[in-house]
Parts: C-alpha cells; structure tokens; sequence
C-alpha cells in the first residue's frame, strides 16, 4: 500500500488543492453526522417534557465552554417560549437545529465528493497519458514479447479500477475514521461504561473480516491478467479475421475466447463473493454489537435507573453512526486490494526501462554528409545469431540492395538501421558517428521507411500522409502524391484527399496503400531511404506502378532496398546477397549474374532475364 502511494504521489501533487478541500469537508461531514444525532437529544427532551429549565441567559466565555454555552442558550429560548404558553415554538426551535444539522452535513458530504470527482477524473486523465506516451516510447522488442491487448487492458481497464477502487483510500482514512472518532468521543461524554462495551467487539469484527479478505489482491492480479489475455485474443482475431474465416478456425477461436471467459468467470466469482460478504459481515457483526447494547443498555435504563432513556436512545443512534463507517470501511478495504493489485500492473508498464533511448548529449544533427558504415554486426532474437559479422558501406547518393532466402537476415538490416533494435557486437555509423550516440529523433528524422505492410490509420489520406511532414501544405501532399504515382486514384475518390481510408487503410486495394505509403516517405523528404520489400505483397500491375513510384523517389537519394522481387533492384549500385545472416555475394547485377553463384541461381528462379 505505501509502495503504491508513493508511485502515484507525482500523479497527485497537481491536486494536492483538491486533496487538502477533500480532507477538510470529510471532517466537516463525519462532525454534523456525529452532531445529527447528538441534536436528537434536545428535540426528545422538549417531546417529553425534560427539557433543563434555564431562565437566565448565558454568557460566552471562550471556546472551552462553547458546549455548555450553546447547550444552556437552547434550554433558555425552549423554556421562554414554554413560560410565554407557545410550546409548539420549542418544537420548532429543536427540530429545525436537527434539519439544520443534516443539511450541514449533506452540503459538506457533497463538496468532499466534488473534490474528490476531480481529484479522481484528473489523475485517471494524467495517469492514460504518460502511459500512453511510455507506451510508444518503449522499443519495438518489447511488444514481440508483450500482448499488445494486455496493455491495452491495462491502460483502460487497470487505470478505471485505481480510479474505481484506489481512491476510496481517501474516504477510508479520513471521512469514515473521523465519523468513528466523533462517534466514540460524544458516546464517552453520555455513558462510558457503554462505550468500553462496544470497544470490546470492533476489534473482534475487524480481525474475521480481515481475515476473509486476505486473499484478494492475488485473485485480483490473477483476474486483470487474465481480462488482458482476453482483449488481447480479441485484438488478435479482429487483426487477423480474413485468416480466421478463410480457414474456417471460428471454432478455434470460439473455443479460446469461451475458455478464458470461463477462467474470467470463476475469478470474478471468487472475488465477487468476497466483495459481498463484506457488507453483510460487518453488518452483521455490527447488529450483535448493537443487541448485546441493547440489552445491557436496556437494563441500566430500566433497572439501575443510572441513564436516562433519551440520552440512551441518542446512544444508540451513535452506535449505529459506527456502524454505517466501519461497514464502509471493510468494503473499500477490499477494493482498494483491487485496485492496489491494478496499480501494480500499471506501474509494470510504467517502470519499464527503455533500452533503447538517446543518451545524454547525443548528437542532433539533421544532414547526412558521407556514408552508412556497417561494421562486424552481430545480431541475435533468441540465443541463435541472425547476423553474423556483418559490414557493408552504403555512399552518399548510391543504392544499395540486400536479397536472399527468406530468414537470411534482409528485414533485420532497416530494423538495425532504424534503431527498433541495437546490434549485440559491432556498430553501425552515420559520417561517422555509432547511432547509439547520436539523438533517436535526429537519426530517424533521416530515414523514410516503406515496408512490405503498408501500415495505414483509420483516417483521411491527408491526415495519413501529413505523418511524414506534419505542417505540410496541401500543394506539397498533392505533389507526393504525383511522385508516388497515387495522385491519379486520389483526385477520382469522391472528397479527394479528405477521403476516409477506413481501418488500416481498408477501403483501397493493396496497390494503392503502398502507393500512399510512399506518398508519405516522399513528403517527409529524407536523405535515405529504406525500403523493406515494397513491392513483395503486389500484384504484377500495382508492382509496375509502385515499382515507378519508387524509382521517383529515390532519385539522388541514398537507399537500402531490401528485395525479394529482384526485378526491383537491377539498377542498384550495389547488390549484397545474404544467406543465414552473412554476405555471399555483392556487385552489380551483370557482376553476379557473370558469376553464376547463388544471385544467378535465384533469378534464374524467378525466371527473370
């Protein structure tokens, strides 16, 4: 629990006004909710007729005295209406202190909740939003091993219940402890022979219930993870629904997701019982405390005749005061393990380190001058290595091409160069300088990435090509998008630019989203371009004129093509053929073919002239 307050503290400083108004009208609730009943006393007394007879008016004397001051003020104006024959204004005297006393009470109980309204809504606010940001500042190799919908749950679902369940912890040790503490103290000026009674019982009841809710925070933990797998699955099959029904798997995925509704199921039935029996413990227990008082209260008033039947009735109203709180109590305590167990998942994702960021005093540079150095690179996923002393140099102006045998490495180079991973031995340099030291922005601010999917957002083509350049003028999208070789679908849709491309881009054909893709590379205008098998998923059509978009765009830039189309990359300066992680060949495209190796062999497999 204190582990988890401190977490949250830079979250909750920006409201630490609406803490501090919160605390303040808790106390002003639990005091009226405490002094509701104490003026109960007054109007019982009036009723039947014991009401002290003050006739001369008291005098304040200082803040000491403020009780017997108020309480003898009141007995002096109820027994000047009685001598002046109107006893009914007595009544209305006593009973209007008691609505008075209520609507304090409620107005105080309402301000606390407007405090606490924002307190809860701007942390829950603050709390998505670094989490989003950490969420996509964490390094691509993270999410190859995280389910993208477990921390979807957990930034919707796990935040909602710290802010459902945590902030109840406000309520637990302010609003409800003061209303017991004032309880306590009034029942101690009435009668504390009956008080020591009832402090006999609490701990009693504390200890059983604390006792069926020690399991919670695990059920609790176990139950989030498993609702994160469950809107993982779902993202999963919406992602990849084409396979799914292609292959008639509905059953398959039927099957899991009802198997981890169940597991969902049993948890949340476990917890539910625990949450619920809650209530009806405490109350419980509280009943047996308030019959046992009623018994033994009961005979002091009828038997010994040592306590007055009001003040006993008032008594009891206090005792039930305690009751309501400490229900409140055992109830929160059991959310609060909820959401103590959501805050843990949350600060997981929030406490990961990022390994791969930029370092202090980077190099912020936004040129590129020489040349890309690739130098002994090793690379591995597991413990295998997926490059293996990897080097090649890339000039200024000059294309480069990789190919080879799917699994030979090819797609780890852009991944490398782009700094979604870090090589494990060896550097890799810009003019120079290992991008480890150089600022992550500035290094990919130089770089435009096309890859085999076109990654596209549901959104008009405008807003999906303005990623590259984001201040853009519509002259200069319509302009990449000629360059692309898009412009001439774009200008026939209905709105033009502004047409919605629906979710990932599924209103357009295959062809066509690769086109806006690089309409967006072309915007951003870098001076290297790396192209991750652009055309690898085309038709022989959409290729042709994507194949033409491409030639546009790398003209006088400096390019890494990474091919599995070698019909692609022909005018490439450089071609460097890879076969599990190292080069086996590299020239021209005439050099290898005359060499009749392993490039040969693979055009002559994609019966390519």
């Amino acid at each position: 629990m204190k582990k988890i307050i401190q977490k949250l503290r830079p979250y909750l400083k920006p409201f630490k006004n609406h803490i501090g108004w919160n605390v303040f009208y808790n106390i002003l609730y639990a005091l009226f909710s405490t002094l509701s009943y104490v003026t109960l006393l007054p109007m019982m007394n009036v009723l039947f007729d014991k009401t002290k007879r003050v006739t001369i008016e008291p005098i304040y004397q200082d803040i000491f005295h403020l009780k017997s001051y108020l309480e003898n003020l009141l007995y002096y104006k109820v027994t000047l209406f009685s001598d002046s024959g109107t006893p009914q204004k007595s009544l209305l005297l006593v009973v209007s202190i008691v609505i008075f006393t209520f609507l304090l009470k409620n107005i105080s109980g309402y301000l606390a909740s407007y405090h606490m309204m924002h307190l809860r809504n701007g942390v829950t606010a603050k709390l998505r939003n670094v989490m989003y940001k950490k969420v996509i500042s964490l390094p691509v190799s993270f999410y190859s091993e995280k389910r993208k919908g477990d921390v979807m749950a957990r930034m919707l679902g796990d935040v909602g219940e710290v802010q459902n369940s945590f902030f109840m912890l406000l309520e637990l040790i302010v609003k409800e402890p003061f209303t017991i503490i004032f309880s306590i103290a009034m029942m101690f000026v009435y009668s504390w022979k009956l008080t020591l009674f009832v402090f006999i019982f609490i701990p009693i009841s504390g200890l059983i219930i604390s006792r069926v809710g020690k399991s919670l925070k695990s059920q609790s933990l176990r139950a989030q993870n498993e609702g994160g797998y469950m809107i993982s699955l779902v993202e999963e099959t919406l992602t990849g629904l084409k396979v799914v029904k292609s292959y008639n798997a509905e059953p398959v995925f039927k099957n899991k997701f009802a198997s981890s509704i169940d597991r969902l199921l049993n948890l949340s039935n476990k917890i539910g019982k625990k949450n619920n029996l809650a209530g009806p413990l405490s109350e419980v227990m509280g009943i047996i405390t308030i019959a046992i008082l009623l018994f033994y209260g009961g005979t002091l008033v009828l038997e010994d005749k040592t306590l007055d039947g009001a003040i006993f009735l008032v008594f009891m109203g206090l005792a039930y005061n305690i009751l309501t709180p400490a229900k409140a109590i055992s109830k929160a305590s059991y959310a609060v393990k909820n959401g103590i167990a959501a805050a843990d998942r949350v600060f997981e994702i929030l406490e990961q380190e990022n390994t791969i960021d930029t370092k202090e005093n980077a190099l912020v540079k936004n040129t590129f001058e020489n040349e890309i150095s690739i130098e002994n690179i090793n690379f591995r996923y597991g413990d295998e290595n997926v490059l293996k002393n990897f080097s090649i140099k890339v000039p200024k102006g000059k294309t480069v091409a990789l190919v080879g045998q799917s699994g030979s490495g090819k797609s780890t180079i852009a991944n490398l160069l782009t700094r979604f991973y870090d090589v494990n031995e060896g550097s890799i340099k810009i003019d120079g300088t290992n991008i480890k030291d150089w600022n992550i922005h500035s290094l990919r601010s130089l770089m435009g990435l096309v890859t085999q999917d076109s990654i596209l957002f549901n959104d008009t083509i405008k807003q999906n090509i303005l990623i590259g350049k984001p201040d853009a003028t519509d002259e200069e999208i319509i302009e990449a998008l000629k360059i692309a070789n898009a412009y001439e679908f774009v200008k026939d849709l209905p709105l033009g630019i502004e047409t919605n491309i629906g979710d990932a881009g599924g209103k357009l054909s295959g062809g066509q989203k690769q086109r806006l893709s690089i309409a967006r590379a072309v915007l951003k205008n870098p001076p290297i371009m790396i192209l991750d098998e652009a055309t690898s998923a085309l038709d022989t059509e959409s290729e042709k004129l994507v194949q033409v978009a491409l030639e546009n765009m790398m003209q006088n830039r400096t390019s890494v093509v990474i091919a599995h189309r070698l019909s692609t990359i022909q005018k490439a300066d450089t071609i460097v053929v890879m076969q599990k992680g190292e080069i086996v060949e590299q020239g021209t495209h005439a050099d290898l073919l005359a060499k009749d190796g392993m490039y040969a062999k693979l055009v002559s497999m994609q019966s390519f002239e």
